[in-house]
């Protein structure tokens, strides 16, 4: 049986989690860590993870990015594998998770999801020929009106997949209300949408002459994020010290 550690258990994300582990025969939540404790769990839930007296072999972070700096070094001090899944991270937060790998396993990823992950692989054949054929890429992302990040984690891993394929390096473009000039070659687009309750879209959009490629993913429920949490820890229980993504979890 797999111990998970969860932070942010008290949070949508985090009940969703606890929800599926408890679907699973091999993973349970030992314990959970949160802010709030005012929430019933099939489980022990600290305000602060030093306080955890629970063993744990896999610790998941779906929280917030600023809790970030104090999870990762907790993981490391502990020696507890880390799924790390909360996006908004710095840059610098960013290189503190790689910098952990080498002490412990670690796992990165903006998006759990399985569908999200093999489009980011589709990415890697179909960019290089669609960008010498001539054409534009832009990502359009759109979430609910309570996510603070933006753009996504998620529509910033496309790009990156995008340019990493094509050998090219772009500017980022997030804003073009201040610009009046026909749209230049050597960038790619992203735009955010906020609003309601949409869970997570995103549209890579490659623009060419008289036609259009359109790579798309919808998600219509947490629960996919869930379970790529999941597979996450039950791929990572037991590595050897490392930086692992989703890729390598459905490789």
């Amino acid at each position: 049986m797999i111990r998970v550690l969860l932070n942010g258990c008290n949070g949508r994300m985090g009940q969703m989690i606890s929800a599926t582990a408890e679907k699973t025969d091999d993973v349970v939540i030992a314990a959970g860590i949160d802010a709030r404790t005012d929430q019933d769990n099939p489980y022990p839930v600290y305000n602060n993870a030093d306080d955890c007296v629970d063993e744990a072999d896999v610790l998941i972070d779906f929280s917030v990015a600023a809790a970030a700096d104090g999870i990762i070094k907790y993981a490391v001090n502990r020696h507890i594998p880390l799924v790390l899944c909360t996006t908004g991270l710095s840059e610098e937060q960013e290189t503190a998770a790689l910098k952990a790998s080498k002490i412990i396993p670690v796992l990165r990823s903006a998006n759990m999801s399985v569908g999200v992950n093999v489009l980011m692989k589709a990415l890697e054949t179909v960019s290089p020929a669609l960008r010498r054929a001539g054409f534009d890429v832009e990502i359009v992302e759109a979430h609910h009106n309570q996510k603070l990040d933006s753009p996504s984690g998620t529509a910033l891993a496309l790009a990156n997949s995008v340019k990493e394929a094509c050998k090219w390096n772009p500017e980022y473009v997030y804003d073009r209300s201040m610009r009046r000039e026909k749209r230049p070659q050597d960038e790619i687009g992203i735009s955010s949408v906020r609003g309601g309750t949409i869970v997570g879209d995103h549209d890579v959009i490659f623009a060419g002459p008289d036609e259009v490629v359109t790579i798309s993913h919808r998600a219509y429920s947490r629960a996919i994020f869930a379970e790529g949490a999941i597979a996450a820890a039950r791929f990572l229980a037991g590595k050897e010290n490392g930086f692992y993504t989703m890729a390598d979890v459905i490789s």
